[in-house]
């Protein structure tokens, strides 16, 4: 078991529609914060950045160290969604979802994997369609994929540093996020989940040391 009182947790995506509410359960456990978005006001310890910029993710990961003391986790609840056959995305769309939901977490986790303390935790919020790709959410899906498979390999590679990498893959949750999309529009979706019932899930994860949580372990 993890014990969050007193824990040191940085979070990626703070003031999203799930990124909010994983940080408002991960403070009601006692956990101390530090709490980074692009533009994002908070009583936690705050860091605004960028995550597609090459270098926001060191330097963040960086103050939340050197504010707390050590790191003893960090989640990423960052990301962008994009709609549309596949001959109707542009690179430009592309090359945003592989910025924000891949190349963004393997920058975080190169700097997790030399700055956390040992027994710490990452934890990368993907989505079904890692799983289960959509027609119409083609560059999506990849991107989530991608970042599955980089998630399995480094947690591998970060069993020497006993750092425990976690995938959560949670269903459609109603976060705003597909009203919102950087291309295309939104096929129509079932009801999804509440934020706070999946960001119960995900601390559930944390707490019980899981590694790998796929839309089916969701209720």
């Amino acid at each position: 078991m993890t014990t969050l009182d007193g824990a040191r947790i940085l979070v990626f995506g703070a003031s999203g529609g799930l990124g909010g509410p994983i940080v408002e359960q991960l403070a009601k456990a006692g956990a101390r914060l530090t709490v980074s978005g692009r533009s994002i006001e908070s009583d936690h310890h705050t860091v605004n950045a960028d995550l597609t910029l090459p270098d926001s993710a060191r330097s963040v990961v960086a103050e939340a160290v050197e504010h707390h003391g050590g790191l003893d986790g960090i989640v990423i609840a960052a990301g962008v969604v994009a709609f549309g056959p596949v001959t109707d995305v542009d690179d430009d769309t592309v090359d945003e979802l592989l910025l924000l939901n891949y190349l963004a977490p393997l920058r975080v986790l190169r700097e997790a994997l030399t700055n956390l303390d040992q027994g710490g935790f990452v934890l990368n919020i993907s989505a079904v369609v890692a799983d289960k790709p959509m027609p119409n959410m083609g560059a999506y899906s990849a991107s989530k994929a991608a970042v599955t498979a980089l998630l399995k390999s480094v947690r591998t590679e970060a069993r020497k540093s006993k750092i425990r990498i976690v995938d959560v893959r949670p269903p459609h949750t109603e976060t705003g996020l597909a009203t919102r999309p950087i291309a295309g529009q939104a096929p129509k979706l079932p009801q999804g989940l509440t934020p706070d019932a999946v960001a119960a899930r995900i601390v559930a994860a944390i707490t019980d040391d899981e590694t790998d949580v796929g839309a089916d372990q969701f209720s």
